[in-house]
Parts: C-alpha cells; structure tokens; sequence
C-alpha cells in the first residue's frame, strides 16, 4: 500500500504561517481530509457562522475534488461548531452544499484553535481499479 499525501507544504495558518500537515492522505481509494477552517489567503473571514460554514465547507471539498474525488465520495465529515446555538444554521448551510448526497457526521461543540466559529473534515472513498 502506497500513502500519497496531498498538499504537503502548502496549508497555510493565520498569519500565513506554514502548518506541519498535508491537507489530505490518500492510500487504497481512501482519502482523510485534515480539518479546514473558514480561510482564504491564510486568514479567517469576517461574518458568523453562515458564511463561515460555507467557507471551510468550501475549502475541504476543494480539496477533496483536487485530489481527484467528488461530494458523492465523502463517506463521513466531523464537524466542530463553537457555539451550540449555530448547530441549525449550520445544518442549512450543509445541506446546501450535500442534500443530494448525505454523508455520515458527528458534530460537537468546541473550543476552535483558531478565532473562527467551525471547523470540518472528511472522509472519502473511491473505489479503486
């Protein structure tokens, strides 16, 4: 079994820092996302959780997609919200971006490392030839 890790160097933190992971793993039609959060050019943006949920969804399944996946291949997404009372504004938000194709989730709540509302990360699998 081969391990390809997707996006080795390049995730950059708040202050454009570099971070010490690949964005994703890849090995037997697997593939694990690491956490995104809600940024762009390595910083957070403005808004609540609307606009940031979509934004870190956004982010995972762009990586998702370079590595040669689809929506239709995520097979679970670990979500952290900071504040339980966005738990229903998230859900619309995710629906938005996986009604057709629902994944398995577990979503907590969480202190985030970073000054941002939520967090997500996934699982996907593709099978493999």
């Amino acid at each position: 079994m081969t391990i390809t890790r997707h996006g080795v160097n390049e995730s950059k933190g708040s202050g454009r820092q570099g971070l010490p992971f690949a964005k994703a793993t890849e090995a037997d039609g697997w593939l694990y996302v690491s956490g995104q959060t809600p940024m762009v050019d390595g910083e957070v943006i403005d808004g609540g959780i609307v606009p940031q949920a979509n934004q870190a969804i956004l982010n995972m399944i762009s990586i998702v997609e370079a590595a040669g996946y689809s929506v239709a291949d995520i097979m679970r997404v670990g979500v952290w919200i900071d504040d339980p009372r966005d738990f229903w504004s998230f859900n619309k938000v995710f629906a938005e971006h996986f009604g057709e194709y629902p994944p398995a989730r577990a979503c907590v709540q969480s202190a985030m490392v970073v000054d941002c509302k939520v967090e997500v990360d996934c699982i996907a699998f593709r099978k493999t030839t």
